[in-house]
């Protein structure tokens, strides 16, 4: 009677190794998957007529983004399943926000800064 238990434990402890390895394993190829996958769009991203300034997002699967073409700037909207060009601009008209920032003298506070004054204007703990 204890041996067909001490087997049935064993023959069950048995195949949870087999069920991790094979997580292990399938867990290894989705990994290494990932990151071939990830290898392939950066060398596929690597244009020289071609980048993408600034993207937002404007609602579900909708983004207006900046693309640099060679010397022109174009304002596309993206759906999801069509593009449309909204405007073309020169470099004069395009305008970065964080440098009028940092040159009128007001700065983006960091996460840590601004947890830091919410934790000022809280109440302190008595007791």
């Amino acid at each position: 009677m204890t041996n067909v238990l001490l087997t049935g434990s064993l023959e069950s402890f048995i195949q949870l190794l087999g069920a991790l390895f094979i997580f292990a394993v399938v867990l290894a190829a989705t990994y290494l998957t990932t990151r071939w996958m990830g290898g392939m769009q950066r060398g596929r991203q690597n244009n020289k007529n071609l980048h993408v300034i600034e993207t937002i997002s404007v609602g579900n699967n909708k983004m207006i983004s900046i693309v640099e073409v060679g010397s022109v700037y174009l304002v596309v909207s993206v759906g999801k399943e069509e593009v449309h060009l909204l405007a073309q601009l020169t470099r004069d008209q395009l305008k970065d926000f964080s440098f009028e920032l940092e040159q009128s003298g007001k700065k983006q506070d960091s996460f840590a800064e601004i947890l830091n004054q919410l934790k000022d204007k809280l109440p302190k703990k008595q007791g």
